[in-house]
């Protein structure tokens, strides 16, 4: 393995979550036992094993590298990658890729896919992913994975294991299906973005960005450029049901001791432990 993108990593109830993120830099995120990346500012050489992407919006720092993950993918004789982003950012996506086509001399082998506010992707037989619009300056989705689980129906409880099976065979539908949400991520986004979608609130991991934190920089100002400051997470304390909040794309005009005072400060006791700081 090639070791060329600082990557950090947290494991959280069985699923590891890898990445870097800092605004106007670079974001990129693997959720490996999903098999899923989102955002592709930069593409570490490990990930480029990974079929599927989510790209939250066309920012560079959150798609710069795509011409990487799909030529790498080609160069190593992997499948072309199928990657889902904003429906509005398909056809000029797709023209950046034959634009690298002709000055690298090299196929861009992709399936790119346009999503919507709404839309739902399987992902095999055990998820199914959720896009829905965020706050942003430029179109941009947030995405929710869910993990799809059948339970027997109430009136087939207290049947016999055989009289079950002759049901199924027949072609009665015996179950019935429940969505829990494992995993999300905002991308860039106001609070507007959570407040829109609770669901955001009751995934077990969010990953949402927290890109201001000096108490100094004006909400409005921040909000209009569609990011977050950390007095919104304090004022929605109580909406975060989450077992794990993963507070990422800290501006760069903050070092790292500054983030971490200016959070710890405004939530001292870290969403009582749940919020992780991604630096």
């Amino acid at each position: 393995m090639v070791d060329n993108i600082p990557i950090l990593s947290h494991v959280h109830d069985g699923l590891t979550i890898e990445g870097y993120s800092r605004a106007a830099v670079q974001t990129c995120w693997r959720v490996n036992e999903l098999k899923l990346l989102f955002d592709v500012g930069v593409q570490p050489w490990d990930f480029m094993g990974t079929p599927t992407m989510f790209i939250s919006h066309a920012h560079l720092d959150h798609i710069a590298a795509l011409p990487a993950y799909v030529s790498r993918r080609r160069m190593m004789k992997m499948d072309p990658p199928i990657i889902y982003l904003p429906d509005s950012a398909v056809d000029m996506a797709w023209k950046v890729l034959q634009t690298f086509r002709s000055l690298d001399r090299g196929a861009m082998p992709c399936e790119l896919i346009g999503l919507l506010d709404g839309d739902e992707t399987k992902i095999g037989r055990e998820y199914v992913v959720k896009s829905m619009n965020v706050h942003h300056t430029i179109d941009a989705l947030g995405f929710i994975v869910y993990q799809r689980r059948h339970k027997l129906k109430p009136e087939y409880l207290d049947l016999p294991g055989e009289k079950i099976r002759d049901l199924k065979m027949a072609g009665t539908e015996i179950t019935t299906e429940q969505r829990v949400p494992v995993f999300a991520y905002t991308g860039d986004t106001s609070p507007k973005g959570l407040d829109n979608n609770p669901e955001f609130y009751e995934s077990k991991i969010l990953i949402s960005e927290l890109t201001f934190a000096a108490p100094e920089h004006r909400r409005s100002k921040i909000h209009k450029h569609g990011h977050m400051h950390v007095d919104d997470y304090r004022e929605r304390a109580d909406n975060f049901k989450n077992e794990l909040i993963i507070g990422s794309h800290a501006s760069t005009r903050y070092t790292d001791v500054q983030i971490r005072r200016f959070v710890k400060k405004a939530l001292p006791g870290m969403l009582d432990d749940r919020l992780k700081l991604w630096i």
